[in-house]
């Protein structure tokens, strides 16, 4: 099939090499500026996806992120910060790359070209029906996420969709696609700057959404949060004494006895 693959398409700035510091910073920032416009215009895309993860995840199932290059490293960012940012375990949300972890650091040469390689990543973790599989691609047209998706739908295991290309392989195979259409990048074809932001923000709102819904968060506090250094257990103290409005000494001793911020409001005792 063919469509307007907007990703690749011509820069509207030209003789980048000629600009000054200045200019090439202002005019990155002027089409940084127009991104969260585009992913507003993809918010029902959006709500629509995170209403089945909230759904599928209160069943027991979790959610996976696939995606090659910049894509599947923006997943794997998002779902690694699951788990320390709202107390959740590590099998909860899941990013696989093409290519594997070493395509984390380093780029794996046609590694995204195997179509048949997410099938195998998706069912070393005995993947089903009550998961949840988001494809990442800002082109739509990714072979190891498409398989994936292809994989995914032929055994009921629903998927979303995050691409900046519409009518792409992407938007057209996913059950929730999410649509977020930046235009032509500052540097033609870079989709690591305004299409790698559109994903950043999008896999932001998905994540967050999904755990508030899931009661990761009370009031606008982490009170799961995994205090794993100073400052998150220093936070987490200050969480304690406004909550419970007792002092700090009181409120240090309930972290240390029951290990975050939910567990010491939940089992307080004057």
């Amino acid at each position: 099939m063919s469509f307007d693959k907007i990703t690749e398409s011509e820069s509207k700035y030209h003789h980048l090499e000629k600009m000054s510091v200045s200019d090439l910073l202002t005019n990155i920032n002027k089409e940084d500026q127009t991104v969260p416009f585009a992913v507003e215009k993809a918010m029902p895309q959006i709500e629509a996806a995170v209403t089945k993860i909230v759904s599928q995840l209160k069943n027991g199932g979790r959610l996976f992120y696939i995606g090659a290059g910049t894509s599947g490293r923006l997943g794997i960012v998002d779902a690694s910060e699951c788990p320390p940012t709202f107390g959740v375990s590590y099998d909860k949300v899941i990013g696989l790359i093409a290519g594997g972890d070493t395509a984390i650091r380093k780029a794996v040469e046609n590694a995204e070209d195997n179509s048949n390689q997410a099938e195998i990543d998706l069912n070393e973790y005995q993947i089903n029906s009550n998961d949840f599989v988001i494809g990442i691609a800002a082109s739509g047209t990714t072979p190891y996420v498409l398989g994936g998706l292809d994989f995914c739908r032929k055994n009921n295991i629903p998927t979303g969709g995050i691409t900046c290309n519409d009518e792409s392989p992407l938007a057209l195979a996913a059950d929730f696609p999410i649509v977020v259409v930046v235009g032509s990048e500052f540097v033609t074809g870079s989709s690591r700057m305004k299409a790698g932001t559109a994903q950043k923000l999008v896999l932001n709102m998905i994540s967050t959404a999904t755990m508030i819904q899931l009661g990761h968060v009370k009031g606008n506090k982490m009170v799961d949060m995994k205090l794993s250094n100073h400052k998150l257990v220093n936070r987490a103290v200050q969480m304690v004494v406004n909550e419970l409005n007792v002092s700090t000494e009181k409120a240090t001793e309930l972290i240390n006895i029951y290990g975050n911020v939910r567990n010491a409001i939940n089992n307080y005792t004057k």
